[in-house]
């Protein structure tokens, strides 16, 4: 939206949403779309530290460390609204979907080495055309056929859980993307009536504290099927009673 102090960046080059530029500093664009973003990496450090403390799979590891990125390629996307933060804030969304289509497929997947090899080419290869091409809208289309591709092996995992802590942690996950989803419409398209009230409801500053909860149950819900798989015994546990994680007891031969 139009702008309000002076900008450090210099003009808006990339995707503008429906929160008036530069209103708190001049080195933040949309400030609370900068903002929400940090919610995402805390639960993200939350889940690598889990992670690392119970010794999962590298794969866990990354994963988190993916979404710590996602958070702050998009804090710098919205503090500079720049076309080239805007690709950096895209890239990392289809890198981390391809790394979700690993996790969800790999346990079932015969050639180990063909799967990651083509995800790991192909993550580079859009990156490269990314950098060069403004995909508008195909961007979205292609990310959310990414996001359509991992939904038969989670609705797969969910239907085989008997836990029902773990499954509550699949309807939180359904909950949070349905939810952030609508805010994300409405903030994109009642945009004009948005501006016109005297509180702005910061749409889309909502969806990214939304999917920073969702990836983290997405997430959650991953480790705890992989540990089953794997004989871990993982049981559901919540943090300070509010935040679930998952404890996993490995036999001491691992």
């Amino acid at each position: 939206m139009e702008d309000g102090l002076s900008s450090f960046w210099g003009p808006v080059t990339s995707l503008d949403w429906c929160e008036k530029n530069y209103v708190h500093s001049s080195y933040i664009g949309e400030f609370f779309n900068t903002v929400s973003n940090i919610p995402c990496i805390l639960l993200a450090l939350i889940g690598l530290i889990n992670a690392l403390r119970q010794r999962f799979e590298k794969r866990f590891s990354v994963l988190h460390l993916s979404n710590m990125i996602l958070a702050i390629g998009s804090m710098l996307y919205h503090a500079t609204l720049q076309h080239v933060t805007h690709q950096g804030d895209e890239t990392p969304m289809v890198w981390e979907m391809l790394l979700y289509i690993y996790i969800l497929h790999s346990p079932d997947w015969h050639y180990r080495s063909t799967m990651p090899t083509f995800l790991f080419l192909y993550g580079a290869a859009f990156a490269i055309l990314h950098s060069l091409v403004r995909f508008g809208i195909g961007f979205k289309v292609h990310y959310a056929i990414l996001c359509l591709l991992c939904i038969p092996r989670m609705y797969k995992y969910y239907i085989h859980t008997e836990d029902v802590a773990a499954k509550h942690l699949a309807k939180l996950y359904v909950a949070t993307i349905s939810l952030g989803s609508l805010c994300w419409l409405f903030d994109r398209l009642l945009c004009k009536q948005v501006s016109q009230w005297y509180i702005n409801p910061q749409g889309h500053a909502l969806w990214h504290v939304l999917m920073g909860f969702n990836a983290y149950f997405a997430n959650t819900f991953l480790m705890f099927c992989r540990a089953k798989q794997r004989g871990w015994n993982p049981k559901v546990v919540r943090f300070l009673g509010v935040l679930p994680y998952v404890k996993i007891q490995k036999p001491k031969t691992q």
